[in-house]
């Protein structure tokens, strides 16, 4: 592990309760209420103060099989891990994220078929500016996603790589090649989803040893296309739920990839997160498994990356540089 000092970003935030009033008109009580907790705990300064952690643009966050909270953010030791009551554990060695910043192409250029996103390389970019979600499969492997190096890394505990998917540093539509992906999402038989989204448009499926299965999704705003696929949860019964934040959207399919419905007009929702007791957080906004709202946080607007706890805590990633937590309200 790494020894290095920090200095922090912590936004003052105010108790959260579920939201009562939606664009001015009166929302009825909702069943679950949760309220924000001040997380992590600050580092501590030379001087020996409290310091605020300096996260920069906080992408994702999980909770592991042994119960601490992996963060990921785009700046030096981009792979956290705390406690859950926000105690600094360690920093992750691996991998080296790729330096390639994503950035949308001006809107003048748009056109129907082509992605609206492409990525810059070298000096314009940031560090770790690959650094795009970090998820935790069903057997306790940590898995991060590298958007600008077109790659998926799978790790053991010990943070050592044990399987990738894609070809770092090489783009493209194949079974070995991806163009700036986005998440991915664990069926409960450990097959893997990879939303290829910032330059694909499609949904790529592996067995959990990394074999192609199959794929589908085409650039387009009709049932089963994407304009960008930004994250992927699978449920209990296999169904796949992908946020396709450009058309504002959230699509549902079955395991191979047959359309089943959509839930529109969501917001461009990036993160997704699913709980224990098969609830899924679109943002900060907790659904059941047909879509209606359930539950919503007041405080935890524009998640990038959502990491939800057996417990229902949730932590929302936040590319501000904060990582905001929520635990139920009885």
């Amino acid at each position: 592990m790494r020894i290095f000092k920090v200095c922090v970003l912590v936004a003052g935030l105010s108790a959260a309760t579920l939201s009562q009033t939606i664009n001015g008109a009166q929302e009825p009580a909702l069943p679950y209420k949760f309220k924000v907790v001040e997380w992590p705990t600050p580092a501590t300064s030379a001087a020996g103060f409290a310091a605020p952690w300096n996260l920069i643009q906080a992408t994702s966050a999980a909770v592991t099989p042994w119960g601490t909270v992996l963060v990921l953010h785009r700046g030096a030791h981009p792979l956290l891990e705390f406690e859950p009551g926000g105690k600094f554990i360690r920093s992750w060695s691996g991998p080296a994220f790729s330096e390639g910043k994503v950035a949308g192409i001006p809107k003048n250029d748009w056109a129907p078929d082509r992605s609206r996103y492409s990525a810059v390389y070298g000096a314009p970019g940031c560090d770790s500016c690959g650094a795009h979600s970090v998820r935790v499969d069903p057997q306790g492997n940590v898995w991060v996603v590298d958007a600008s190096a077109h790659a998926l890394y799978k790790l053991n505990r010990e943070g050592k790589e044990i399987m990738r998917l894609g070809t770092k540093g090489v783009s493209g539509a194949s079974p070995t090649n991806f163009n700036l992906p986005t998440d991915i999402g664990f069926a409960p038989n450990g097959d893997l989803y990879v939303s290829d989204g910032y330059g694909g448009a499609r949904i790529v499926k592996f067995t959990r040893d990394g074999k192609f299965l199959l794929e589908w999704g085409k650039r387009g705003d009709g049932p089963g296309e994407f304009r960008l696929p930004h994250n992927v949860v699978v449920d209990a019964q296999g169904r796949v739920y992908v946020t396709d934040r450009d058309n504002q959207r959230i699509e549902v399919f079955d395991g191979n990839g047959r359309f089943l419905t959509q839930w529109k007009d969501t917001g461009g929702i990036s993160g997704l997160g699913i709980t224990k007791d098969g609830h899924i957080w679109t943002g900060a906004v907790l659904r059941d498994l047909s879509g209606n709202v359930v539950g919503r946080l007041t405080d935890g607007s524009g998640a990038h990356g959502v990491g939800v706890a057996d417990s229902g805590d949730v932590y929302l990633a936040q590319l501000s540089g904060v990582v905001q937590k929520f635990v139920p309200v009885p």
